[in-house]
């Protein structure tokens, strides 16, 4: 049974990057599974009653053309050639040029009849092209009904005809079902045929059948495992699917209704309801879907998620992170390319011609780099639409929400979203220290299954013995080591369904797990907590925020400086938005190869406390509230706090970034979170050699600083501080400005912390490097410069 199962850990590691962090597209393999049918066509229901098909070609069009909600499509023309969209009057409303292909997109198209045409032969068109708007796009009911899913690959149709690949796998005959059933949705490649993992994998199939047809999907996988029916839907522009790619646009949110409704309406569903599930872009994704309120949706579990696309990763504190952000942003546009994962290529090479013909449009994807780039600041029209912080509200089912405080990925403000889930009628939140994939560890694990079995499958949780007794094995693989689930609390429970989803709601709605990767039984820095914390808000009611303002001397003070004339002075460091704190490999190495740099003499300075008398608990945002003079009209500032150990060790516990131009504050930010504005209007430019008031925000954290050690908190440039995160940093030229804080009686500056009084940590300190997601350092002291 051991050995049998080693091939499944590991091949469910290699698929975890799938749902959380796009990898070379050529590096995706992809076997055909036999689902075509003999005539060569897929296996596809095709449109329903209410389908909005293709326009039909006049006598001589030469191309296909659609409409749908706000565009207007073409594909088919020549390649190069002008197009002109006519307006119901018979007016040129727009121009454009089709790809080498010889497709184009027009996007924010207003509702009305359209026409197109190739300008240089007006007779080659296509008319009575009907663009609605979101709010009348809504089929009959029918639409969903009648199309139908079946095992393997297929492909299912949205509203506006716009087919999009799908890929199914049940745990038993159709006809022996119904299956409780979830969906991931994204644009990497969920709907990619399944595969044998292969090896003595094999022989469990008869067992696990999933472990024969496995999704390019870990919660795919994993749900598979549990008994679930899994559907892996590729977004439009992605994989097999038609349309053209964008950043969560509204047809990408509107196709996420129509697949609920349509997989929900499958004979082999169980209650005709559908989870959906994801860690990453397929958590981020359930958001967005989720805020369409699709009545068929029975719950969402978003693992590893954003709070606001521009704020909590794209640009946080108004500095553009290369590293991961705009990266990753880059690497789906790659994916979302013609052909641009190798098993597509398989597909068609097999006869798959919609799949095919669904290629023709991709290369109209949107260049969402180049717009993240264009918009540098906040705005309604362009950011609001894709910040989830403005709309989780209208979620109106269950929630699983996991988010880990050092991700290196989608980063810790997964937290600004739990006070904003006001519809839902259950929420819980779990959050840790750790990195991106860690919402597949045990501690998490355990009770997403739980929530799953709950309000998906609506009986009492458990996982069956056999899969119980080898998740150690699995985690081994995973993560280095022998890590078991947690035990089911509902296990006594017996059947009484009642009873056990009492118990699940009894809970606070958050739980802090600390410590995670110092419990005395596992591997270092294997994902692991040695305690929890559960609250019944957030931020958490019973927080304390506790003062500590700079010193001249470098220490942290409980009350305001009196010197009259006192600053320290750092000098930008223009290389330092480059650089990481991993020399080689992955955070999830157990443990990784940390390479977390000291603070540099002259480019940073440092501000520590004295000894804790005692362990102090800190859950929540902290806000760092700096006197700044400078050079120049601007500075970029990273804020770190750290813990000084008692044993001369240093670790990182939290980081937070400002560009000082985007200093303002909107109207709900806190003492403990200073929360900005970021829009254009609000930006105000230094003015050299004058004092004026920062904030930065500390990320959410929690953390348990030990009795003996001190509190560090450093100022210096973006940068040495994240694993994946890069800066892109203001171009100063060839002089780096120097920047001033301020610890006089004038410019007191100073930083506040989330205390959480009275809690007896029961756990023994961790070892330097233990702490998952958390490097570990020598400490080395730092003597800061006086302001010249």
């Amino acid at each position: 049974m051991r050995l049998s199962l080693i091939p499944l850990l590991v091949g469910a590691l290699a698929l975890s990057a799938c749902d959380d962090d796009p990898q070379d597209p050529t590096q995706q393999g992809g076997a055909l599974d036999g689902d075509l049918i003999p005539d060569g066509t897929p296996n596809d229901a095709g449109p329903g009653p209410d389908a909005r098909p293709d326009a039909e070609p006049g006598p001589t069009a030469s191309f296909k053309a659609r409409a749908g909600v706000d565009r207007l499509s073409l594909w088919g023309a020549p390649a190069e050639v002008a197009v002109e969209a006519l307006d119901a009057d018979g007016a040129v409303y727009r121009t454009g040029t089709t790809d080498p292909l010889g497709s184009l997109l027009m996007r924010e198209v207003p509702p009305g009849t359209y026409s197109l045409r190739l300008a240089d032969t007006p007779d080659d068109a296509v008319h009575d092209l009907v663009v609605l708007g979101p709010d009348n796009s809504l089929p009959d009911v029918a639409f969903y009904a009648n199309q139908r899913l079946t095992e393997g690959f297929g492909y299912l149709t949205v509203r506006d005809g716009t087919t999009l690949s799908a890929y199914v796998f049940l745990p038993g005959p159709a006809e022996d079902g119904p299956y409780p059933t979830v969906v991931n949705y994204s644009g990497y490649s969920p709907s990619r045929p399944g595969e044998a993992l292969g090896g003595p994998a094999d022989a469990l199939c008869n067992l696990y059948p999933i472990l024969c047809a496995a999704p390019e999907s870990p919660s795919l996988l994993l749900a598979g495992l549990m008994g679930y029916a899994v559907v892996g839907v590729n977004m439009r522009g992605t994989g097999c699917s038609g349309g053209a790619y964008d950043f969560f646009d509204t047809a990408q949110r509107l196709d996420g209704y129509d697949i609920v409704e349509i997989v929900a309406r499958q004979p082999w569903v169980k209650h005709q309801q559908v989870g959906l599930v994801g860690l990453s872009f397929p958590g981020i994704s359930q958001l967005f879907v989720a805020a369409e309120q699709p009545p068929s949706l029975a719950a969402i579990s978003p693992m590893s998620v954003i709070s606001d696309t521009y704020t909590s990763t794209l640009v946080p504190g108004g500095v553009y992170n290369l590293g991961f952000a705009l990266s990753w942003i880059d690497a789906v546009l790659d994916r979302a390319a013609p052909y641009g994962h190798r098993w597509i290529q398989a597909r068609v090479d097999a006869g798959d011609t919609v799949c095919e013909e669904n290629q023709l449009l991709h290369a109209q994807r949107l260049d969402a780099t180049a717009k993240a780039l264009a918009n540098p600041y906040y705005s309604d029209a362009v950011a609001r639409p894709v910040d989830p912080t403005t709309f989780v509200g209208d979620i109106t089912v269950p929630v699983f929400l996991t988010g880990q405080w050092q991700d290196e990925q989608t980063g810790p403000h997964f937290a600004g979203l739990a006070d904003k889930f006001t519809g839902a009628p259950v929420f819980r939140m779990v959050a840790t220290n750790g990195v991106h994939i860690d919402g597949f560890s045990p501690q998490s694990l355990r009770q997403w299954a739980s929530f799953l079995d709950l309000y998906v499958d609506r009986r009492v949780p458990g996982l069956d013995p056999t899969l119980e007794s080898v998740t150690p094995l699995f985690m081994e693989a995973v993560y280095g080591s022998s890590i078991p689930l947690p035990p089911n609390p509902y296990a006594e429970l017996g059947d009484d369904y009642a009873a056990a989803k009492a118990a699940f709601e009894a809970q606070a709605p958050i739980q802090i797990i600390f410590e995670s990767g110092a419990h005395p039984d596992v591997a270092p820095a294997a994902p692991a907590g040695t305690f929890a914390l559960e609250f019944d808000a957030w931020p958490p009611p019973s927080t304390v925020a506790q003062r500590w303002y700079l010193q001249p001397d470098g220490s942290l003070g409980d009350t305001p400086p009196v010197a009259e004339d006192a600053a320290s002075a750092f000098e930008h460091d223009p290389a330092a938005g480059d650089r990481v704190t991993l020399a080689s490999g992955s955070v999830d190495d157990v443990p990784p190869d940390w390479a977390y740099a000291p603070l540099v003499d002259g480019h940073a300075l440092a501000f520590e406390s004295a000894p804790l008398e005692a362990d102090v608990v800190m859950v929540g945002h902290g806000s760092v509230d700096l006197w700044l003079r400078s050079t120049a009209t601007d500075a970029d500032l990273e804020v770190s706090l750290t813990e000084i150990r008692a044993d001369g060790e240093e670790t990182l516990v939290q980081n937070g970034w400002l560009r000082a131009s985007h200093r303002a504050l909107r109207d709900d930010a806190t003492e403990l979170r200073p929360i900005k504005s970021h829009y254009a209007a609000d930006i105000a430019p230094l003015v050299p050699g004058e004092w004026v008031e920062a904030r930065v925000e500390i990320m959410p954290f929690g953390h348990v600083f030990r009795a003996g050690s001190r509190l560090r908190l450093s100022v210096d440039t973006p940068g040495d501080s994240q694993a994946r995160w890069q800066f892109i940093l203001t171009d100063f030229g060839d002089t780096p400005p120097t920047h001033t804080i301020g610890h006089d009686a004038m410019h007191p500056s100073s930083v506040v912390l989330p205390i959480i009084p009275d809690v007896e940590v029961p756990s023994a300190p961790p070892a330097c490097g233990a702490l998952r997601g958390q490097p570990c350092r020598a400490y080395v002291p730092l003597v800061n410069p006086p302001a010249p």
